[in-house]
């Protein structure tokens, strides 16, 4: 059986192309699996896995926890603000505790970039990260870039934007990394003040004007502003930044062309989305959210098979 390179999914960056086709194409039998009237698979029934969130999360929580159960491993759920944390307990001491249990693997979201990293060098079970504060978040980038390998075939050679905050978007960063690796064509577009400096040098290039941007692309990836990590104003409003890259019917309809649009949620209607646009026929917003399942089961049963012998 192959295996992926890594003992912890800590970001895209630590990977090698190998490892995605890897992963990609565990996902594909276990998207078979999750299509079945019986949708679980003992693979991990001795197997057990904490989520640990300090932030809040619907989607990524939901997917996981699903993801987890289909494969039947055992759970446990940790809600940072029920927890200890609020009394000054540290995050190893944490950790460590919920380890005493016999805990096998940790997926945590923390607000602090590196949380993930840190943790994996200071405890013994294997991490991975379901998003670290404005870093990566690697599975988010993993079922996006699936998601196109299963609208086009293959990711190498597409043209893919993404627009909007990059600057305070994990997202945005997984992305560009697996996309960069999968041979994708990146361009990023949104406010100057809302592009990181250095962005050129992670290899994509960036197109200011959205309409042009469109034009080229294959696939347009739109993300929300994220204003709970903003401490100032980045643009004068939301209603010029949706004038300027609010991705609207009418705009998509002067293209000429037909594009894909995803969105990792959550959704703004009507700032950086508009409605006809989210639930209409090119957008794959909810294949996402499907392949997100399929994307996590992977992940979570190719690096339990390096702790135990999953049974088959």
């Amino acid at each position: 059986m192959k295996t992926l390179s890594v003992d912890h999914l800590l970001g895209i960056k630590y990977l090698k192309e190998d490892d995605l086709h890897l992963i990609f194409e565990t996902a594909d039998h276990f998207k078979e699996v999750i299509n079945r009237p019986i949708k679980k698979v003992p693979s991990l029934r001795d197997v057990t896995i904490a989520n640990l969130f300090f932030e809040n999360s619907t989607r990524t929580k939901l997917s996981f926890e699903l993801a987890e159960k289909r494969l039947s491993a055992d759970i446990l759920n940790f809600s940072a603000a029920q927890s200890s944390v609020k009394k000054g307990e540290t995050l190893i001491d944490t950790v460590n505790n919920i380890l005493a249990m016999k805990v096998d693997m940790v997926v945590m979201r923390h607000p602090n970039p590196g949380a993930a990293e840190f943790l994996s060098k200071n405890v013994d079970a294997c991490i991975v990260n379901a998003g670290d504060g404005t870093h990566e978040h690697p599975t988010q980038a993993l079922l996006d870039a699936y998601s196109i390998r299963e609208k086009f075939g293959e990711v190498a050679g597409k043209r893919i934007v993404i627009v909007g905050d990059i600057l305070h978007s994990r997202v945005a960063l997984s992305n560009i990394f697996a996309l960069n690796m999968l041979g994708a064509e990146v361009k990023i577009c949104g406010p100057k003040s809302l592009l990181p400096k250095h962005i050129e040098s992670l290899g994509v290039k960036v197109e200011p004007d959205l309409k042009k941007a469109l034009r080229w692309c294959d696939a347009a990836n739109m993300l929300r502003v994220q204003n709970e990590r903003m401490d100032k104003s980045y643009f004068p409003s939301i209603r010029e930044y949706t004038q300027l890259y609010g991705l609207t019917l009418p705009l998509l309809q002067s293209l000429r062309k037909e594009i894909t649009i995803l969105h990792p949620g959550p959704m703004n209607r009507g700032v950086e989305i508009s409605s006809e646009v989210a639930d209409s026929d090119q957008a794959i917003i909810l294949d996402q959210v499907e392949n997100g399942v399929a994307i996590r089961m992977a992940v979570i049963y190719l690096l339990a098979s390096k702790l135990i012998k999953p049974q088959a």
